[in-house]
């Protein structure tokens, strides 16, 4: 995998990095992106000191070398998509309103699928209706989700806990029911990371 890459945010291209298993974006490019600003870096300066550094909040963002104009690697902030919503919130542009919407209706979605569970399954079918797949197949699908959440249950109850051991099982059955494991599969198709995911499924990443 390249450790750096360009990723499309709204019509500007930003930069990111692969790091310690996730994607990391240029904070700067994210900021001129939403703001039109000619100075972005002073924008997301002022930004830091009044949301984070006059608050005494911690820092969630790192500094990370990415490539500039000039073609040489400088110490850049950058941040995950998790600490990117937040930053994102925090910018008062009207470009990062559709942003900050879609934020607040994920989050109520959450909320109403926290007291009641099917609403999340009726979301993920819809989703996969949208992308176009057969409806044997959602409903194979779905029913697999379920089996394997009984699965872990079962195993949490045995003593299972930490993700890596989760991972290792999941590899031995598969492998002994099919002959591959996960990640092998994932080789095999050409499947994205999880984490490259909101690429395609942000309403600005496009």
């Amino acid at each position: 995998m390249e450790q750096n890459k360009l990723v499309v945010f709204g019509s500007k291209k930003t930069r990111r990095i692969w790091h310690k298993e996730e994607w990391f974006f240029s904070i700067v490019d994210i900021v001129e992106a939403l703001t039109d600003s000619p100075t972005p870096r002073q924008y997301w300066g002022k930004v830091k000191q009044r949301e984070f550094i006059n608050l005494q909040l911690s820092p969630i963002w790192i500094q990370l070398k990415l490539e500039a104009a000039d073609g040489k690697k400088y110490a850049t902030d950058c941040a995950n998509t998790e600490s990117l919503f937040r930053i994102i919130q925090s910018i008062p542009s009207p470009k990062a309103e559709p942003f900050k919407r879609w934020l607040a209706k994920v989050g109520y979605d959450r909320v109403q699928e926290i007291e009641n569970p099917e609403l999340a399954q009726e979301r993920m079918k819809g989703l996969y209706e949208q992308k176009g797949y057969p409806k044997d197949w959602i409903d194979k699908r779905l029913r697999g989700i379920a089996i394997r959440q009984n699965l872990t249950d079962e195993w949490k109850e045995r003593g299972l806990a930490s993700e890596r051991e989760y991972s290792i099982l999941t590899a031995e059955i598969s492998k002994a029911t099919f002959g591959i494991t996960p990640s092998g599969y994932k080789a095999l198709k050409g499947l994205t990371r999880k984490n490259e995911t909101c690429a395609t499924t942000c309403p600005i990443w496009n």
